[in-house]
């Protein structure tokens, strides 16, 4: 999709883009794609040959990107040296949140993920991470946040109904520590200390909780904490 919409917008500049890591790892595309859908001028040469005037070409092109975009150094899922490196995720980044904000039109399938491993050499050998990594917006949890849960409606719109909930829990909290001969009669509270939240994970999963790895009777924030 990605090389499709590149291709169509640059028909006219007869560029013609078949790989997203080995035609936009210099700068060039990038830099004609961004002038003709932001009718940006950007001070570089069009061309640049070398490793360095490419690095320098990028640099000013990213900014611009970051500039454009209004983002912060901390949101970005790029960099020049990634880019320059022809690493895919780093591309299909930065031109997911060009054509975002350039083409927000464009029919960018959501929930598109890759599974994500990295490697790092430690004293006591390779330690490797998985972890999964979304390329396009997670459409459930854009859903989630849009909707709010449960409790943010009764919040919002029945907070005279909030102590009869309370009262429910309440009650559900008694029936599991009271087998540990425990009360609870205030959830904000009881529960500051984390003490009670923890001994009813244990009873409401089934495992005992060695008293040794928490503090029973925590006398200070970091005790708590």
């Amino acid at each position: 999709l990605l090389i499709d919409w590149i291709n169509t917008t640059l028909r006219e500049e007869h560029i013609v883009v078949k790989s997203l890591e080995e035609d936009l790892y210099d700068g060039l595309v990038l830099h004609h794609l961004l002038e003709n859908l932001g009718s940006l001028k950007l001070d570089v040469d069009k061309i640049a040959l070398t490793e360095k005037k490419q690095r320098q070409k990028l640099s000013v092109i990213l900014e611009a990107v970051s500039k454009c975009l209004q983002l912060e150094e901390k949101q970005l899922k790029w960099s020049v040296e990634s880019i320059l490196a022809k690493d895919l995720l780093s591309t299909l980044h930065l031109l997911v949140a060009i054509a975002k904000h350039f083409e927000p039109s464009l029919a960018l399938p959501p929930n598109v993920q890759v599974e994500t491993i990295t490697i790092e050499n430690t004293s006591r050998g390779l330690k490797t991470a998985n972890a999964v990594e979304y390329i396009t917006e997670n459409k459930e949890k854009l859903e989630a946040q849009s909707k709010g849960d449960a409790f943010d409606e009764l919040f919002s719109r029945a907070p005279d109904k909030l102590d009869a909930v309370k009262e429910v829990f309440l009650q559900f909290v008694n029936q599991h520590v009271g087998k540990l001969g425990l009360n609870v009669k205030d959830i904000e509270s009881q529960f500051a200390d984390g003490v009670i939240l923890l001994l009813l994970t244990g009873q409401l999963e089934g495992y005992f909780l060695n008293l040794r790895d928490f503090f029973l009777t925590p006398a200070s924030t970091t005790e708590m904490v």
